[in-house]
């Protein structure tokens, strides 16, 4: 057979498309990957890596007043904030996907932080409405009587130490993370909706060293940041409105701290 008649046959063979086994092995493997991803971002295993190196280098999170050590939750706060905004800039790189696109949309900036700026408010009533039903319907869930972080804000200094980590480590870091977190389950894990109900879960939880009121509360916060970022498609508003709602309780721990 002469090669013209090879060429022509192959060429009149039509391509296999790929099975249906084939395509929902390359699905799977997606999606354990963006699993791994969102399990990475989540901050619980740079947090628990950063923990241990942290100890091992001889920095305790236990003061010798077995108090918090401020210099070790300061350090993890801003080193895991860096870790997580350099993964999430490294994700979206290695993906080919707009950091700006994505993280700022196209809505003017000055606009959202306007919004985040009136939004405040709202935060500081999801709070006190979780406070006087929890009082009311469930006072056993107010556990801690002492939020143990704001317990420690008894000087100017550390007022400020903790606005530029509120902001930073909370208001940018959390922000940023929840985004990527939304964004990739609105990709491949189930939907936005869903991504919102279980990393609002997740972040709430990540707040019950301050008692399991505060986790629900922070948890409620969460969901209103997530919303904000899912209508607005920008993260400029919830970062501006949770940096300021930090800035803020953290002032006002500092005012009944120092009112005696």
């Amino acid at each position: 057979m002469c090669p013209d008649a090879v060429d022509m046959e192959s060429a009149g063979t039509p391509q296999q498309e790929p099975s249906s086994s084939f395509r929902d092995q390359i699905l799977s493997n997606k999606r354990l990957t963006v699993i791994g991803e969102v399990a990475l971002c989540s901050g619980f295993p740079t947090q628990l890596s950063l923990g241990l190196l942290l100890q091992l280098a001889g920095v305790d999170a236990i003061n010798s007043r077995g108090q918090l050590s401020l210099f070790y939750l300061v350090t993890l706060s801003l080193i895991d904030a860096t870790l997580i905004l350099s993964l999430v800039w490294l994700l979206f790189r290695v993906h080919g996907e707009s950091i700006e696109a994505t993280l700022l949309g196209t809505r003017p900036v000055a606009r959202e932080m306007k919004l985040g700026l009136l939004l405040v408010p709202a935060a500081f009533l999801i709070i006190a409405v979780v406070s006087t039903v929890i009082s009311n319907f469930a006072p056993l869930l107010h556990n801690v009587v002492e939020n143990p972080l704001e317990a420690m804000i008894t000087s100017p200094t550390t007022a400020i130490v903790f606005a530029a980590v509120a902001t930073i480590a909370g208001g940018l870091r959390e922000e940023v993370q929840r985004a990527f977190i939304l964004h990739r389950f609105e990709q491949h894990l189930g939907g936005a909706v869903t991504g919102l109900v279980v990393f609002s879960i997740v972040f709430g939880l990540g707040h019950s060293l301050q008692g399991w009121d505060a986790a629900i509360a922070t948890g409620l916060l969460g969901v209103l940041w997530g919303v904000l970022y899912l209508v607005r498609r920008s993260v400029v508003a919830p970062v501006t409105c949770h940096a300021v709602f930090n800035m803020a309780e953290v002032f006002i721990a500092y005012s009944g701290n120092t009112a005696a």
